[in-house]
């Protein structure tokens, strides 16, 4: 496949949210790999067999795109930073329920329509797992005082989307998301080293 011109994303993601099915079909084979490559950035922590879990968590966010199809999509980078959302809270959940088990819990989510095992989306380190916690906590904090900061950590952070990316998502410069991201990561820092570890 040639390259992907992001006009061409758009009319499909319009299509798709008029009901074209096979707009979807298409979408899939344009963006799997930047879904893939945003949620192996997110998982390269984990301890082995990672091909397999960022995979998982790539067809547990289009599985949760499927349902989305009415968003109103305006283009490839809201696409993505809704991605991003996606994958942020498959990988939070993924890893509040390692931590749960490490306490001694037997909680195991499983989506039955899937046939994703979430025991093996993510086999995050209890450590790590307490640390994505954190920072799942601070940046929800950050969102009520800052939204636009906090935005820019999870579609930077998350969604692994460039400066101007992210500049073009919010409407704001790229030099406002320089100083947003910059703001943003030393508060998150000094809040993970508050909470107890």
């Amino acid at each position: 496949m040639g390259p992907v011109e992001p006009r061409d994303i758009t009319r499909l993601l319009k299509a798709w949210g008029d009901g074209d099915e096979a707009a979807f079909a298409e979408l899939t084979q344009m963006l799997y790999d930047e879904l893939h490559r945003i949620a192996r950035r997110q998982t390269r922590n984990e301890r082995n067999n990672n091909t397999l879990q960022t995979t998982a968590v790539v067809h547990e966010a289009w599985m949760r795109l499927l349902d989305a199809k009415d968003m109103g999509w305006r283009d490839r980078t809201h696409f993505l930073a809704v991605s991003a959302k996606i994958i942020r809270r498959i990988l939070v959940d993924a890893a509040r329920t390692r931590a749960a088990e490490k306490r001694g819990g037997r909680l195991r989510r499983v989506d039955p329509t899937s046939g994703i095992d979430f025991e093996r989306v993510l086999a995050y380190r209890s450590s790590c797992s307490r640390e994505f916690v954190a920072l799942d906590d601070a940046l929800n904090e950050l969102a009520e005082i800052d939204p636009r900061k906090a935005r820019v950590v999870e579609l930077r952070f998350f969604g692994g989307l460039s400066v101007e990316e992210t500049a073009e998502s919010l409407h704001i410069s790229p030099q406002s998301v320089m100083r947003d991201w910059s703001l943003a990561r030393s508060w998150l820092m000094r809040e993970m080293r508050k909470q107890p570890g």
